[in-house]
């Protein structure tokens, strides 16, 4: 197994956990705030496909998976939909309001074919290509894309262990 297919399995394992969301995600429990957080279900999930979508567009030269699908008009969040989630106050996560809790894992799960089919163009040695000089080590496309992942990992993680609850009581 090489570097390559290390990855593409990297980025199945986010893509398992969004269809074991699936049917779980009517609107109130989308947008309920478990003990007062800022960050709904929603607002992670919306959150995952954004920064995997904005980070994997410059790599890639398209154009990002929300505004290209028309996720952007679907969810119809305007300006804020459009940003990232990082740096977010209370008052703009909060304004992160979804009903549609499918076309929230649609949008995620394209996301994550995207970076997939990112994956499937690259030659190994496309991973050591310096995206980022601006961090000490400057970042490469193999770190960008592990960065990626991980932070779709954890907050699908996060969104799956609030969904889970309302079972433990």
């Amino acid at each position: 197994m090489d570097s390559l297919d290390l990855l593409r399995d990297l980025v199945s394992r986010p893509r398992e956990v969004v269809a074991g969301l699936r049917g779980r995600l009517d609107p109130s429990t989308l947008n309920a705030r478990p003990g007062g957080h800022d960050n709904s279900v929603a607002w992670l999930l919306w959150h995952t496909g954004r920064e995997i979508d904005a980070q994997l567009a410059p790599l890639t030269g398209e154009e990002e998976v929300w505004t290209a699908q028309g996720y952007d008009r679907r969810f119809g969040l305007g300006e804020l939909g459009d940003s990232v989630g990082y740096g977010h106050g209370s008052a703009e996560a909060r304004r992160i309001i979804v009903e549609d809790g499918a076309g929230l894992l649609d949008y995620v799960d394209a996301a994550l074919g995207a970076m997939g089919e990112h994956l499937d163009a690259l030659i190994a040695a496309d991973l050591d290509d310096v995206i980022d000089e601006q961090w000490d080590p400057p970042v490469t496309r193999g770190a960008r894309l592990v960065s990626i992942a991980d932070d779709a990992i954890q907050h699908l993680a996060q969104a799956s262990y609030v969904l889970g609850m309302p079972q433990r009581g």
